[in-house]
């Protein structure tokens, strides 16, 4: 009887509390009075984020008792209709029939596999509830559609797989106070970083065999439940060729058209058409992040080619298995990954491409925040004036002097058209 099993699942869940977690860079609030939403990819620390909540509410004198979590990807669950989310309620309430609703926190782990799931939290937010978390692995879970399917109710908490510092503190890795020996061990661990995977469980398996299955896993049930299942696709091979040939073009504008034709060339089926869903299914479950243009023109900023930035550079090593060194698009991509995770809701990032190129516009509003290049090394002349000319040309464009360039390990002030170029190692910047 469904009713049983969701007791049981909030039983064994209380009993494990307190959860033994590793804190993460941004901690939700407590006390929010509102629908706490965190999407993101699979297995990037959502549900350990809800549960430094649930050690913190305890630890604040909140009874376990009080805490109902459910995670609906448990394959019980998996024929769970909207209709059947009531029962959750009742099977709480007969199990602690004496607790107010009221003073429940409520925990719904990858809510969004139920359909139409928003009008029972909006209902029980509104009528029994105001502490509730909610996680997903679905783009759709993301800023505008929750905006209106919540009602305004909600506040979103974005997570990621681990920045650096969140690396370092799963490694053991001091960063602050260095003496000269813990500086050499950081910025080994910043090289290991932008080349092995952040995902947690990743980051904590101690051998490489098993980093390799978990990573394998991970691409498949994206492949697979995300996509492949979710939206009927039936030319897998096709498919992750496509999501193969938008891995190895990271960093560059993407012609969807390009990829098409060639595609069409060595005789697979498929449509043009499909091609654009299967991108934006592919940033719906959040294994690409992409950006546009950076244009004053909306209509100009849809017609051209997106950059397509991937959710793990590790995940990406083991997919693509490159023969050469993608240090610098790797290390490029680990930076948007950073931007995304502290940049404001209201931020906007897109890049620059004109006469030069400069490869992360930040912007609010009408307003340029941030021009940054991102470049391994400027030893090379050509490369250094390369980088140089195209956040100058980008400078001028946008009417932005707050202008940063990125590299492995090479700082600086540069002074040039009596504007100021700050550069700064990738490790540094993300600490």
């Amino acid at each position: 009887m469904l009713k049983d099993i969701l007791k049981q699942l909030i039983l064994t869940k209380q009993a494990e509390i307190p959860y033994s977690v590793i804190p993460r860079d941004e901690a939700l609030p407590t006390q929010c009075k509102a629908i706490v939403t965190i999407p993101g990819v699979r297995r990037c620390g959502k549900s350990t984020k809800m549960q430094l909540v649930i050690n913190d509410l305890v630890a604040q004198g909140v009874a376990k008792t009080n805490i109902l979590w459910l995670g609906f990807d448990d394959e019980r669950l998996y024929d769970m209709t909207k209709q059947d989310l009531d029962l959750v309620l009742e099977a709480y309430r007969e199990l602690y029939s004496e607790i107010s609703l009221r003073d429940v926190y409520m925990f719904f782990d990858e809510i969004q596999l139920i359909k139409d799931w928003e009008l029972f939290v909006v209902r029980v937010y509104k009528t029994y509830c105001q502490h509730i978390y909610i996680s997903g692995s679905n783009a759709k879970m993301l800023s505008q559609e929750i905006a209106t399917t919540l009602r305004g109710y909600g506040v979103e908490y974005p997570t990621y797989p681990l920045s650096f510092a969140e690396y370092c503190r799963f490694k053991n890795i001091p960063t602050k106070h260095l003496l000269e020996d813990d500086l050499v061990r950081l910025r080994l661990a910043w090289d290991n970083y932008n080349t092995e995977s952040a995902f947690p469980e990743v980051v904590l398996a101690k051998e490489k065999s098993i980093r390799e299955k978990l990573l394998q896993g991970y691409y498949n049930a994206m492949l697979f439940r995300d996509l492949v299942e979710r939206y009927s696709i039936s030319q897998v091979g096709t498919l992750r060729y496509f999501i193969k040939r938008l891995m190895n073009n990271l960093t560059k504008p993407t012609s969807i058209n390009a990829i098409y034709n060639d595609i069409r060339s060595q005789g697979l089926k498929v449509t043009k058409d499909d091609l654009y869903l299967w991108a934006d299914y592919l940033c719906e479950c959040f294994m690409f992040i992409r950006i546009s243009k950076f244009t004053k023109s909306l209509v100009k900023e849809q017609r051209n080619a997106f950059k397509y930035y991937f959710i793990d550079n590790g995940m990406r090593q083991a997919v693509l298995l490159p023969q050469s060194h993608d240090n610098g698009k790797l290390l490029e991509n680990n930076v948007l990954l950073h931007l995304c995770r502290n940049c404001g809701m209201l931020d906007k990032i897109t890049y620059y491409q004109s006469n030069k190129e400069c490869d992360f516009v930040i912007q609010q509003a009408d307003h340029i925040k941030q021009l940054i290049q991102v470049t391994w090394t400027m030893d090379d002349k050509e490369t250094r004036e390369r980088e140089i000319n195209g956040i100058l040309e980008a400078s001028r464009a946008t009417d932005c002097n707050n202008m940063l360039i990125i590299t492995h390990n090479e700082e600086e002030t540069i002074t040039i058209e009596d504007k100021t170029i700050s550069v700064i190692p990738a490790w540094k910047w993300m600490l």
